[in-house]
């Protein structure tokens, strides 16, 4: 179906306040994206606000190109829960039967769902779902109607044709075309019999909800980084703003001495200080006790120099006043004063912060060691064997690693031998939390990574993800141990580290669920693309044209050519295809994980 512009309402005073605490609305977003090939996304947070919520909503109405709203919070019980009361206004047709479905289906999964008082209706051409405020409510209540909103809005937009042949469909008078399906769950013993593989294929989606779900979250970061105040007044003196001159501005403009010069770092003066007299004086510099304000360099004049080339007489051509570029003490941050105005978990804000008021904390990151497996590899720097292949990957992961803030405490190079892979996991887990592996995830005969997981008693969360490259991704944990077996292919190892291991190991080290994934945008195809049968990853350079964002793909995109990360700014996400979509078209639009921070190669 064409491009569907959803909005995403999150009604919320705590996440309005904050918005790293909303949850539930990204979640939507994500799922969204994820299930309407190029769908885009508008998104706001309002507070409990009757009027404010109105207000967004008819913005929104109004510009016609809207065609599903999406409320989140605001349907319970409690006083300032008021969003099904700022919706009903707005609606011309209701669709109770929707909100039946979801309030049945809701309440299949816990029985609070009764408590829920979200309407569904049709403002003009655009259709509006009040969904409950949790992560795990709106999740679900999308997955009951997700399946419904095409024909919904072919029924709002009077689109005959296709009206009239969904109804054909479901009455079966229509004969369709048979579709492609490869199905993602199909699953078998793994033996010499039966070569499925026994896990299933999840989702990349449900795959981030099981890793969020299990690894454990640093709370000291919480409890004890964001509640420090400070030990000092910042500046902890009367501070000029400007180089200049310090004066009383009791004194008037006009001619006055230079009686001293005050850098940066020295100590206040006590020297007194007469109305016609003045010191120069740098930014940043502390204030003479008896004087009042600074007058910038650009406001003065050189009348005169002593013998010793030194100002002696300066002309002052503004009118001095009372607190004129000068900060006063605690003027930034004063004693006590909490130091963190909201939680950010980048260490080169926690640690500047923590520096400019005198403390040094060394903050705990999560240790981490890579192994890569293969008897077949070669370090760099030795001679080249037949038969035998370098190892890229144990050095991109490190270097990865390095790119994000996170130290690689060790690397292993393992031969495929099930012995040698259980004890050198048994080893590295006792001095990290996350050990990363490349290889033996698949299903060779020499893939010995999960068996060694298994016969070690770690539990497999996941052994295969829906998704190309990287299909044979595994994670799996045990107490605090957590374990990422990417696949071999170094592309498909690059592009697993990004979406997986790397929010993972934020999480960890107490980033906020939001900020954990890489940052998305949206870019137009600068050429066609066919579509995979699993859900595709491209490598691809940015271009920036006029203000609107182009990836053109990088190469060859076969998972075991590294080059294609070579230029690649972005991993643009490609649906998997479908019957009625073969390929991806230039020009159309599609959500893309930045990859670096310099994610623009070149401007037009």
């Amino acid at each position: 179906m064409d491009p569907i512009t959803f909005g995403v309402l999150t009604v919320s005073d705590t996440c309005y306040n904050d918005r790293s605490k909303d949850r539930s609305g990204p979640r939507l977003v994500s799922q969204i994206m994820q299930t309407f090939r190029n769908a885009r996304v508008i998104a706001s947070v309002v507070p409990d606000e009757k009027h404010l919520i109105q207000s967004e909503l008819r913005e929104w109405i109004d510009r016609k190109d809207v065609g599903v709203i999406f409320t989140t919070g605001g349907t319970g019980l409690a006083p300032r829960d008021v969003t099904p009361e700022a919706t009903k206004p707005l609606i011309d047709k209701e669709c109770t039967q929707l909100m039946m479905a979801i309030a049945l289906a809701s309440l299949k999964k816990t029985a609070f769902a009764a408590l829920s008082r979200g309407v569904c209706g049709i403002a003009g051409d655009t259709l509006i779902m009040n969904f409950p405020g949790s992560e795990k409510a709106v999740a679900e209540c999308f997955g009951t109607v997700k399946d419904l909103l095409p024909h919904a809005l072919h029924l709002i937009n009077d689109d005959l044709a296709l009206v009239q042949r969904t109804h054909a469909q479901v009455q079966g008078t229509e004969t369709v075309q048979a579709q492609i399906h490869v199905c993602p769950h199909k699953t078998g013993s793994g033996d010499g019999r039966d070569r499925n593989s026994p896990f299933p294929m999840l989702p990349v989606s449900a795959v981030l909800d099981i890793i969020f779900g299990v690894v454990h979250r640093r709370s000291s970061l919480d409890d004890d980084i964001w509640k420090t105040t400070s030990p000092v007044n910042i500046p902890p003196f009367r501070a000029s703003i400007k180089d200049g001159y310090a004066m009383k501005s009791t004194g008037f403009s006009g001619s006055k001495r230079v009686v001293g010069f005050i850098a940066a770092g020295d100590a206040p003066s006590a020297q007194p200080l007469e109305e016609d007299e003045c010191f120069k004086i740098n930014t940043g510099a502390p204030l003479p006790d008896q004087a009042d304000c600074v007058v910038q360099v650009e406001d003065t004049l050189l009348v005169s120099r002593d013998k010793n080339g030194e100002e002696s007489l300066v002309e002052i051509m503004v009118e001095p006043q009372a607190a004129l570029d000068v900060r006063p003490i605690g003027h930034d941050l004063r004693i006590n004063d909490a130091i963190f105005p909201t939680a950010d978990a980048s260490s080169v804000v926690i640690q500047s912060l923590l520096a400019s008021v005198g403390i040094s904390k060394r903050l705990p990151k999560p240790k981490v060691a890579v192994i890569s497996t293969g008897s077949e590899l070669l370090a760099p720097g030795e001679q080249p064997v037949p038969g035998k292949v370098y190892d890229s990957n144990a050095t991109m992961l490190e270097e990865l690693l390095l790119y994000f803030g996170f130290d690689c405490v060790r690397t292993v190079v393992v031969s495929d031998n099930l012995a040698d892979t259980k004890a050198s996991l048994v080893t590295l887990f006792e001095k990290v939390e996350f050990v990363i592996s490349t290889g033996g995830v698949s299903m060779g005969d020499k893939d010995f990574i999960k068996t060694a997981l298994e016969e070690l008693q770690f539990k497999i969360h996941c052994g295969r993800v829906n998704m190309k490259p990287g299909k044979p991704m595994t994670f799996a944990s045990k107490d605090n141990m957590y374990f990422f077996g990417l696949p071999g292919n170094p592309v498909s190892a690059f592009v697993t580290f990004h979406l997986f291991a790397l929010p993972a190991i934020r999480w960890s080290a107490g980033w906020e669920r939001t900020k954990c994934p890489l940052a998305t945008i949206q870019v137009k195809l600068s050429q066609d693309l066919s579509l995979d049968s699993r859900p595709e990853y491209v490598r691809a350079a940015v271009t920036s044209k006029n203000g609107q964002l182009y990836a053109s793909v990088n190469g060859n995109q076969i998972s075991s050519r590294l080059q294609s990360i070579a230029g690649a700014d972005v991993l643009v996400h490609l649906p998997a295809r479908s019957s009625e979509c073969f390929k991806a078209s230039a020009g159309e639009s599609y959500t893309a994980s930045v990859l670096r921070y310099d994610f623009i190669s070149k401007y037009e």
